[in-house]
């Protein structure tokens, strides 16, 4: 074998090496508020740079090829979408479609009026605490082995499911951007995957909080929590206890609500879970 041949095969079975230490991709679900998979090159290549409306997306390698992991917004109109992929110098268009989906409603009646219309000092905590949810779900991190098959943090009963349209004491409220899973006060919560806590903080809707980075833009969200058992800075392993379920922030029992974000973009979580725990979830069906 020639010395060309000897470095390119070791470059091979290293990108294969690197597919392997990642868990399978996630489920695909190309639909507002789902992640589309989108096949790109052969592994055997350097792995290119995908953006899509101008943010980094997740690549990674599975089965000999690298796959673009786009998280698309909630808003995406149905129809086709385009990824720009950057490698070798130079820039090419992959598209994909996106499918359209329909999410139900759901009214919440809170006693506590002021966690529907905040008070003047308290919108002003809240532009705070938003600014720093911003800058936790913008985070980037390099890392070739993410994985994208998660656990659930909390064994429960789902509360609430990811893209409701929500109403408060009747009055409209932004969709509902994660899954919530009722739980007894202080049921441990878990990390559903490796990655490095960078926020924790007692927010005013969202009550004691923890974000984790994954990587690759891969950020999770935990709120409402009783106590906090980490600190930011700290890496966790899947499975590691990170919190306890409370009720803090705006809330009508204790539960855990788990937001999952790809690319600075919320997604359903139900797509990172395996499917035998989602049909759980869900009842069996």
């Amino acid at each position: 074998m020639t010395t060309n041949g000897l470095r390119n095969t070791l470059l091979a079975l290293g990108l294969l090496a690197i597919a392997g230490t990642a868990a399978a991709l996630p489920r695909p679900g190309p639909v507002p508020g789902g992640v589309a998979v989108v096949p790109l090159a052969s592994a055997e290549a350097p792995a290119p740079e995908v953006r899509y409306r101008d943010r980094q997306v997740m690549v990674v390698a599975e089965s000999g090829r690298w796959h673009a992991v786009v998280g698309i917004p909630l808003k995406a109109e149905p129809g086709r979408h385009v990824l720009r992929v950057r490698r070798d110098g130079k820039d090419e268009r992959i598209s994909f479609r996106v499918r359209d989906k329909e999410y139900e409603a759901q009214y919440i009646t809170l006693k506590n009026k002021r966690m529907v219309n905040p008070y003047k000092d308290d919108l002003k905590r809240i532009r705070r605490e938003q600014a720093r949810s911003r800058e936790a779900f913008a985070t980037w991190r390099a890392e070739q082995g993410v994985q994208t098959t998660f656990r659930l943090p909390v064994e429960g009963r789902v509360s609430g499911t990811f893209g409701t349209r929500r109403f408060f004491n009747k009055q409209p409220r932004n969709p509902h951007s994660g899954l919530d899973l009722a739980a007894p006060k202080g049921t441990p919560v878990k990390a559903p995957a490796p990655g490095v806590v960078v926020e924790v903080g007692d927010y005013f809707f969202n009550g004691n909080t923890v974000f984790i980075d994954h990587g690759q833009g891969l950020v999770t969200m935990y709120c409402h929590l009783d106590s906090v058992d980490t600190a930011i800075g700290d890496r966790v392993e899947q499975g590691e206890t990170i919190a306890r379920v409370g009720a803090t922030g705006r809330v009508t029992g204790p539960h855990l609500h788990w937001t999952v974000s790809l690319g600075n973009t919320r997604v359903d979580p139900e797509f990172f879970l395996p499917a035998e725990t989602v049909a759980a979830l869900n009842g069996g069906e």
